[in-house]
């Protein structure tokens, strides 16, 4: 068989050699520690310690959703170092989002064995979270110009190893695939397109910016000073429905599983790294009172946000906090086809009366860019409503994230929000962050001619509490 060489962080090898290994150590042949299946490794025969399997929770490891068989999470630590021994872990999100599992394990450990046990028991789709900078280097196309899938999963166009694969989709061959894709010296021509394998393309920021599986499995591997190339697979259960976080404690206790939460990596990177720079604070005279004005930084996409802040922040008191994304038109303008310039200047008024902040975030339409939401309201001009006009465009009909939001906030010293909005999706989108929503307040602005069948989509197509 021809050599096909993979690099690693660990070294130069060949994948047919090392999977040929991993293959006779599932026989018991050989003692390479990659089961088959994940073990518990405080079951082996001659332990005298009490089965972890069956032990409390860990400390502070709480479960994530409402169930009658919820997860039980693990310290990060003791997560990285079983995807560092090539062992699969859990992954969830958040319960309002997609609420589900992953199964996820790092590129260089896409063994036959981890790549089969997906496909069996997870039964899901198997893709390949890979970092930006990976799939740019290889060169790898997207799979949509513009991607209008509900949580925008930005897919690559799927490939298949140009060398040791036949047909591609054998748990074998895909291992193949896979490990060449975390190869740190692979180039685009070693792939062939179409193909069994799915890469992902991470978001710049990760999970601080986007709170997906994608963004968390780079991020987790890169904490663990691995490749930033995963692979992952969703869990179904038997009957096809997908399976809840509530309902994985005994498959989790079934194969040994470690298991960490999306927000237990959010909250290790706000601990680890900073995103924002504090770069001035000006006092602010507005028609609604004074407030001190900061300036930040984004590294994540160079812009410039701003937190209008008037009275004293005591981290451990709830602060009234109207999260604001830009309009131009509502804003400046004062344009009647929305609410926005109207939700800005009573949340002004009420914090600059009761004390708290307005954060004003740059992502201008929904996050679409003023061009395009200009072109969006030329299409609701012809009929077409706000929702509808973004997903003819080929955006999803919200694109705003929080991840910077939620830094700046940090920053300031907040942990504790009484939150100014009509959004339930803008508490989940701080929720995963660090912060705590105790209380939502509604901003009551009456409807007129020209803004009633905004507002009327709004409530009825996006969830808003008008």
């Amino acid at each position: 068989m021809k050599q096909v060489e993979f690099t690693a962080t660990n070294g130069v090898f060949d994948i047919n050699s090392f999977i040929t290994q991993c293959d006779a150590a599932a026989m018991g042949e050989m003692p390479v520690e990659t089961p088959a299946e994940p073990a518990c490794s405080c079951c082996t025969e001659g332990t005298t310690t009490v089965c972890q399997c069956e032990a409390p929770a860990a400390e502070g490891s709480v479960p994530v959703a409402d169930g009658t068989d919820p997860i039980i999470y693990s310290p990060l630590e003791e997560v990285l170092e079983d995807l560092r021994m090539g062992k699969l872990i859990l992954m969830t999100d958040d319960p309002h989002r997609e609420n589900e599992a992953d199964l996820v394990c790092a590129g260089q450990f896409a063994t036959p064995q981890n790549i089969n046990f997906m496909a069996t028991h997870a039964r899901g789709l198997i893709c390949v979270p890979m970092a930006p900078e990976k799939v740019d280097g290889l060169g790898l196309p997207m799979q949509a110009q513009h991607n209008t899938e509900k949580h925008h999963t930005a897919f690559t166009v799927s490939v298949d190893a140009k060398e040791g694969t036949t047909t591609g989709i054998s748990a074998f061959e895909r291992s193949i695939t896979t490990m060449k894709l975390a190869d740190t010296k692979a180039t685009l021509d070693d792939f062939v397109q179409p193909g069994h394998c799915f890469p992902l393309r991470a978001v710049e920021g990760g999970v601080i910016r986007r709170a997906g599986h994608t963004e968390g499995t780079v991020d987790l591997l890169r904490i663990a000073g691995m490749e930033p190339v995963g692979v992952c697979c969703e869990i179904m259960k038997e009957d096809g429905t997908m399976a809840r976080l509530g309902e994985l404690g005994s498959f989790q206790k079934k194969y040994g599983l470690k298991a960490c939460s999306l927000a237990q990596i959010i909250e290790h990177r706000q601990h680890t790294e900073k995103l924002i720079i504090r770069e001035e604070c000006v006092k602010l005279p507005t028609d609604f009172g004074e407030f001190d004005c900061y300036s930040y930084h984004s590294k994540v996409d160079g812009k410039t946000h701003l937190a209008l802040v008037h009275g004293p922040i005591d981290p451990e008191k709830p602060i009234l906090c109207r999260v604001h994304s830009e309009c131009l038109t509502g804003d400046v303008f004062a344009s009647r086809r929305c609410d926005c310039g109207s939700q800005l200047h009573t949340a002004m008024r009420r914090v600059a009366k009761e004390g708290g902040i307005i954060l004003y975030l740059r992502q201008e339409g929904r996050g679409i860019g003023l061009s395009a939401k200009l072109h969006a309201y030329k299409l609701q001009e012809q009929g077409l409503d706000t929702v509808d006009a973004n997903i003819e465009l080929g955006f999803a009909p919200d694109l705003r994230d929080y991840g910077v939001g939620a830094q700046i906030l940090r920053d300031l010293g907040v942990r504790l929000l009484r939150l100014l909005t009509n959004n339930p999706r803008k508490i989940v989108g701080l929720s995963g962050h660090g912060l705590d929503v105790v209380e939502q307040l509604p901003i009551c602005i009456p409807a007129h001619e020209d803004n009633k069948h905004y507002l009327d989509t709004k409530r009825e197509r996006m969830g808003h509490l008008i």
